[in-house]
Parts: structure tokens; sequence; C-alpha cells
């Protein structure tokens, strides 16, 4: 019987579905919903198979022949037509083992916008408290230039060449914070078996370090402080960066702090928000106390006082965690940089550049310059490298770490109180009763 388009057309349905054959394993299959589908009956390997060559009407009875002969002529070549891959021809099962195949090889070798959201996940989020700044800064280059591409197409001239386009556009700083992060994602790489070597290896950093010795002076302080109110920035931020200087305390662990810390006029540091991994007790100056401001607020509720909680809350609503870290040092460089803006429109230069205003007052610092600053001051009334270190919660050094237990609580507060009395000073501009220490001699 050769098939024609009116025998088909006149193919009724039933409540099963049946087949009608031409011959040579071709057929049609009616179902009961009277969809009717050309196949390919067939022996391979001892095993009895049937092939979809597409739905009647959509696929004509001329080219079902067509697709027919190739079918048969893979077969003939010792190949089972349903693996062959007809770019007509969709078999699940086929599809899942490929869709199985593909996602494994992703799995091995991701993108490098996959690499920098599993690095993102599976290291910094885990163990550094200041992740959001690593994955703001592979944002803002790495992921541009390369997220598209493969992380093992990544070679050492990609990395140079990046590294290069920062420096260029005049951020030297920026280009080694981008070398330090983007090298220890890809060890990362490297220690999940997703990459053999990493292309940051033989790679210098591209800018010369800058010695970390910057502190604000005393008219710098003055200017701050009496600036910062004025700034476009939250009262928790505005707060927060005064108390970094007011306790000489890294600006990661301000942020965080939370009431549960506080008792009386001491704030422990826990352990798992130090850097060092170690407790640490910081005495809150009466200056301290009032940045810090009320530890109870209103349930509105229960109408009675409940903890505040953190004393630097993320200002969206539902959302119990502190500002970002990022936050304090975002506003500083914004602020060093306002736009200004004549009848609501920017203002440009002659060579066509924004024209902007420092609402600080204070150039080239940042919130650790101010912990920097605290420090630096208390050397200057006297108190010994032992006792700052103290106050900064630095890690003893050699021997000393492991007889030297003291915590120097009583020192730490004789040199936050006598920093108190300085910074005042400088704020009035009225002398304070700051008596100079006398260094004991070695």
């Amino acid at each position: 019987m050769k098939f024609t388009d009116a025998f088909i057309r006149n193919l009724s349905s039933s409540d099963k579905m049946y087949q009608r054959r031409e011959g040579d394993g071709f057929g049609i299959r009616v179902l009961p919903s009277g969809l009717r589908i050309f196949v390919f009956i067939y022996t391979i390997a001892g095993k009895r198979r049937q092939m979809n060559l597409g739905e009647y009407p959509l696929v004509s009875l001329a080219d079902a022949r067509e697709r027919l002969v190739d079918a048969r002529k893979v077969l003939k070549d010792g190949h089972d037509p349903q693996e062959f891959g007809f770019t007509w021809h969709h078999n699940p099962d086929r599809d899942r083992r490929d869709a199985e195949i593909k996602a494994e090889e992703d799995r091995k070798n991701p993108t490098v916008a996959e690499l920098i959201k599993e690095y993102i996940e599976k290291h910094a989020m885990p163990n550094k408290r200041g992740w959001a700044e690593d994955k703001r800064i592979l944002e803002h280059d790495a992921l541009p230039a390369w997220g598209k591409r493969k992380a093992s197409s990544i070679t050492k001239r990609d990395v140079v060449l990046l590294l290069e386009k920062i420096v260029e556009r005049g951020s030297p700083g920026s280009a080694n914070n981008n070398f330090k992060i983007i090298r220890k994602m890809f060890s990362f790489a490297v220690e999940r078996d997703i990459l053999q070597i990493s292309p940051c290896i033989g790679i210098k950093m591209p800018a010369p370090l800058v010695r970390k010795d910057r502190y604000l002076d005393e008219n710098e302080i003055r200017t701050f402080w009496q600036n910062l109110g004025t700034c476009h920035a939250s009262g928790e931020v505005v707060r927060a960066l005064k108390l970094i200087l007011v306790t000489g305390q890294r600006p990661g662990e301000i942020i965080g702090m939370h009431t549960s810390e506080i008792n009386g006029k001491w704030w422990t540091i826990p352990a798992e928000r130090s850097k060092n991994k170690r407790a640490h007790h910081v005495f809150l100056t009466t200056t301290a106390l009032e940045l810090i401001g009320e530890l109870q607020i209103l349930d509105t509720d229960t109408n009675k006082m409940i903890p505040k909680g953190f004393i630097f809350p993320c200002p969206h609503k539902g959302k119990s965690k502190p500002i970002e870290n990022t936050v304090p040092a975002q506003v500083i460089r914004r602020n060093a940089a306002i736009p200004v803006l004549v009848k609501g429109k920017p203002v440009f230069d002659e060579k066509g550049k924004p024209v902007t205003e420092n609402k600080i007052g204070v150039s080239n610092f940042t919130p650790h310059d101010l912990r920097r600053t605290a420090a630096t001051f208390m050397s200057k009334i006297g108190f010994m490298d032992e006792i700052i270190d103290a106050v900064l919660n630095h890690t003893k050094q050699g021997i000393i770490r492991t007889y030297n237990v003291n915590r120097y609580d009583k020192e730490i507060q004789q040199a936050l109180e006598a920093w108190e009395r300085k910074l005042l000073s400088i704020i009035t501009g009225a002398e304070g009763k700051v008596i100079p220490l006398k260094r004991k001699s070695a």
C-alpha cells in the first residue's frame, strides 16, 4: 500500500493508538486525539526501535519520505538514526543526555560571570567580612570585560591589559585592588579544580604600593568634624565615621556594633567580628556614648522599651542587619566630588569635565585613615606603642604573644580618655587638659 495525502487525511481516530504501514519500515501512527505521526520502524543491535519523522500535516508526506531516506542511510552505515542528531528529530532521551553533558562541561568550565558568583558565594561571603567590596570590585571591571568568556580562556595577557586600562584611567590604587581580588579568585578556581593554572602567575602589582601613612592633621580633623554634618550622608553614617575617629576601631567593626555588645562604658567586640578572631574590649568615652545614642527603642506593639539591636541599622525596612561595610568609604568618595549645579544643571570646565566640590573639605582619605589618626595622636600624647596596639587590637608579636595575656583595660581607658580630650580641644579650638605623658626609657 502506497501512502497518499488523501489516504492519510481519511484515517480516522480510535479509542486506542494504531499504526498503518507502507512497507520497509515506513508507517504512520494515529493517536486517539487524531494526531498523525510518521514513523520509521527498524532493528539495530537486536532491538526494535521507532523513530519519529514528524507530525502530519506540519511535515508533508514528501518531507517525511526525504527524512526516511536519510534515516535509512545512517542505519545502513551501522549507526542508530535516533542518535545521529538530525536537526529535525527530537529525541527526549538524547536531549536529556546532551543537557547533562553540557551541564557537566559548564560546571567544569564556567564563564567568568559564573566564577565570580561562585567565588563570592563559596569563598568571600563565608570568610571575609568585606566580601561586598570584593563583589563591587569584580563587577566593576572584570565582569564587563570578561563576563561572557570561559574562565579557562582568560590569559596572562588579558589580566595585564585589564590592569593597564585601570591604571591609564588614573586609578593605580584601584588597579592594585583589582589585581589582589582577581588573583585570589583565580587561585580559588585552581583550588576547586576549575582551572589547572592561574593566569595571574608571574604578574607583578600593576602600580607601586603606596605606604599607608595617611592621617588627618588638626586642621583636617576640625574640618572633617564640622563639615560632615552638611554632607550627603545619613545620620547613621555620619555618627559611624565620627565614632571610628573617637575610638580608633576598624570601620567594619564599628558598622556592625550591636547593643548586646555594650555593657555600661565598655564595648566588647566578639571574636567572630574581630579581624584577629580575638574578643576586644573598648572603653567608651562620653563622646563615644553620645555618638552611639540610645540603646533602647519603643516597641509600638507592646509599648515597651526593647534593645535597639544594631547601632547603625540598614535603612531598608524588614532587614535586621547593619549598613553595608562599604557605605562609609562610598560616602567619603561621593562627597569628595559632588557635581556643581547651576539652575539644576551640571557645570563643566574648559576641558569638558564636570566641576565638582569637596563637601567634606578634606582630600584623599579613607575611613581607615581615621583609625590611623587616632593612633597617631595617642602616640603624640605620649602613649607607648604597646598600649596603642592594645587599643587598636593588634596581635602581639613574638614570644610576648604567648606569655603576656594582659588585656590592658585600664591603659586602654586612659589612652582613649586622653585622646578624647585632645580631640575635643581640636574641634572646639579650646585648650583642653591634655597632659603629655613621658615615655619610659627602655
